[in-house]
């Protein structure tokens, strides 16, 4: 796997949880560089890659961060389709 993938992540957070359980689902956890936010001093990279809430989770891919939790539960079955089972249901109502 040539791809960078990073987790900006709060140890406590259930968000991050959130990301952490999909990464694993998806096999692709032992892939990530994770990196522990302190929201008392953010760092900057977590400035810089969520710049409007400051906030984590934030997933890094390549470069390019994707904030949120669910957009980014969205984002790791669209980007690791290959690893079933997907992470959502196609039907929003199921």
């Amino acid at each position: 796997m040539a791809e960078e993938v990073i987790l900006l992540d709060l140890f406590a957070s259930s968000s991050g949880m959130r990301v952490r359980i999909a990464l694993a689902e998806k096999g692709i956890r032992k892939h990530v560089e994770y990196k522990q936010e302190n929201m008392l001093n953010r760092s900057p990279l977590i400035l810089q890659m969520n710049p409007i809430h400051k906030m984590t989770p934030v997933l890094i891919h390549n470069g390019k961060p994707i904030c949120e939790s669910l957009i980014i539960l969205q984002y790791i079955d669209d980007t690791w389709n290959q690893h079933p089972p997907p992470l959502l249901p196609s039907d929003p109502y199921r």
